[in-house]
């Protein structure tokens, strides 16, 4: 996960807890909503990451068999 990311999900949660404490609620579904919008993208990237790397494992194979 990526500093961004990070900070991402951090600002989402702070953002969520500041809209409970004050009881705005939609503060609180916003926060909510962008920390799993950041979950989600991170997510995306990982998957992407592993792709990736399964692309280049069977790149690697079929160059070992020429």
């Amino acid at each position: 996960m990526s500093v961004e990311e990070k900070f991402d999900q951090a600002k989402a949660s702070v953002k969520e807890g500041f809209g409970k404490l004050t009881g705005d609620k939609k503060t609180e579904v916003e926060g909510a909503v962008e920390k799993t919008a950041a979950k989600a993208k991170e997510v995306a990237k990982d998957a992407k990451d592993a792709l990736e790397g399964a692309v280049d494992g069977v790149k690697k194979a079929f160059d070992k068999e020429k």
